[in-house]
């Protein structure tokens, strides 16, 4: 039996259901990591440079290993190649205009509560009041966090128009969050292999943020050290398969709604980069709502 024919077994099983909660707490934590990648740098310049190592990795499993999609997945992934195109650069003008602690918790907020409506009706699922809590008790507690951040930013002076810029394009990023959700996972479900989608997700990644990033390559004034660009590529992309792979499986494994509101506890670890890798401070406030958050996602899964 091999990893699809083992996959398929446990789909819609307790055991399934297990493996989709470690997936998404595997994915929470690597999605914080490859926030703070991106923000290391230029975020244009660093997207770039993490699409282009990871589709050309994926490349060869897409064209010549995974089974070819089906008619029927051809016109989603090519949905989910705009969807994430969108997002890929509404998520690097947020990290140009604010503060990772600022604009991550907007983004990662708006998301569980439209993804938990949009998976009622695309995937007729069912959550119990525990679950409508939880949710509610994640999103509160990251636009919590964004609102005592915001205000930190003003106590300190922060530009205005930088500050509405990048609360605008989080605001987008958390949108776009929801629909490639909902979109992946309806993917995920459609592919007979998971890993066909997963192959052509990763492979198409060549042909959205890097455009964007030659671009912007080509105006600047002042070389960039491309050894230091392809090292935070590599280590990006990485990070990247483990977190965009773990949930998708994930949202093939278990319920969409629940799947993507324990994702969001990456602000928890989010947090602790922003504190501990960009020296920014944390206070009581900060604290207890991230222990809001926590209990949220205790709340989904009990």
């Amino acid at each position: 039996m091999d990893i699809v024919d083992i996959i398929k077994s446990i789909e819609g099983t307790e055991t399934g259901a297990l493996v989709a909660l470690v997936l998404a707490l595997l994915s929470a934590m690597a999605h914080a990591l490859f926030g703070a990648v991106l923000k290391s740098g230029d975020p244009i310049l660093n997207r770039g440079a993490i699409n282009v190592c990871y589709g050309l990795a994926a490349a060869p499993l897409a064209l010549f290993v995974a089974p070819w999609p089906s008619d029927e997945l051809w016109p989603i992934l090519f949905l989910v190649y705009l969807v994430h195109f969108a997002y890929e650069w509404f998520q690097v003008k947020s990290f140009e205009h604010g503060a990772f602690v600022l604009v991550y918790p907007i983004g990662r907020g708006s998301g569980p509560l439209l993804i938990a409506l949009a998976a009622i009706v695309v995937f007729q699922e069912k959550l119990y009041w525990n679950q409508w809590l939880g949710i509610l008790m994640i999103s509160g507690g990251i636009l919590g966090l964004a609102q005592v951040n915001l205000k930190s930013a003003l106590l300190k002076g922060e530009n205005m128009r930088g500050l509405h810029l990048a609360i605008g394009f989080a605001l987008g990023t958390g949108f776009l969050i929801a629909v490639y959700t909902t979109i992946d996972a309806y993917g995920i479900r459609l592919a007979d292999n998971p890993f066909t989608f997963l192959a052509w997700f990763f492979f198409m990644g060549l042909f959205s943020s890097p455009i964007i990033a030659i671009l912007k390559y080509r105006r600047l004034e002042v070389p960039v050290d491309k050894v230091a660009l392809f090292a935070r590529g590599l280590l990006g992309a990485i990070i990247a398969v483990i977190s965009f792979g773990s949930v998708m499986l994930a949202t093939r494994l278990g319920q969409v709604a629940t799947v993507a509101a324990l994702r969001e506890t990456s602000i928890i670890f989010a947090t602790a980069l922003g504190v501990f890798v960009f020296k920014e401070q944390i206070t009581a406030s900060r604290l207890l709502l991230i222990g809001l958050i926590a209990a949220g996602a205790v709340m989904v899964e009990i």
